[in-house]
């Protein structure tokens, strides 16, 4: 018997490479939503770190938002060190364990709630120092470029790449979940991977639910 295209598509594996900032709650939200994607899609996860720091840099923003980015450096330059020692498979693990502390938790995004992650991801505590250090910052700015030369300069996080599609978002609240999550990953690889589609979007009526 000949295998149907939906069938072949359920034994094909794709990886979805996500770029993120931890101090983002949009972005978290949206990892979440893929982490569910992975239990109910041929789907693997790959991270990577951009920077909202690096992404404003220059831009006329008013204080409270100046006052967020200044304190969101150290969280970035702590996972480019750990994936710099240790590879790229520890970046989950410890997004996660920030994530959890800054979104979840509603813990302040200082060296403290750092040093606390890395030890809930099994890391070091010494990569805290990376926080205030400018020695990483060319590394990041490199992974930062990588998400932007995908989906240009006028997007923020997450970014995230299917095979030779990539894209901004998706931007949702609360997290989908089981396969609500996966019918929403079947939709935005459809549409993003139209040819000449560009943008769908409407006014944030709700703020991050993270339940």
């Amino acid at each position: 018997m000949t295998e149907t295209p939906a069938q072949a598509g359920e034994r094909e594996n794709v990886y979805a490479d996500m770029w993120f900032d931890p101090a983002c709650p949009w972005a978290w939200i949206t990892s979440r939503w893929l982490l569910e994607v992975e239990k109910v899609r041929p789907v693997t996860v790959r991270w990577h770190v951009m920077s909202l720091s690096v992404l404003n840099e220059g831009r006329d923003l008013p204080e409270d938002y100046r006052w967020f980015l200044d304190r969101a450096w150290g969280a970035v330059r702590v996972c480019v060190a750990a994936e710099q020692r240790f590879g790229p498979e520890v970046l989950g693990a410890l997004y996660t364990a920030l994530g959890t502390r800054y979104h979840d938790r509603d813990e302040a995004k200082d060296t403290d709630t750092v040093r606390g992650a890395l030890i809930d991801a099994g890391l070091p505590e010494d990569l805290a120092e990376a926080a205030d250090s400018t020695a990483y910052d060319e590394a990041l700015r490199a992974s930062h470029g990588e998400a932007m030369k995908l989906v240009g300069e006028d997007v923020g996080t997450p970014v995230i790449q299917v095979e030779d599609v990539a894209f901004f978002g998706p931007v949702v609240s609360p997290i989908p979940r089981g396969e609500a999550a996966g019918k929403l990953w079947d939709g935005v690889r459809l549409v993003a991977g139209t040819d000449g589609f560009f943008e769908l979007k409407r006014t944030r009526t709700r703020s991050p639910i993270f339940d």
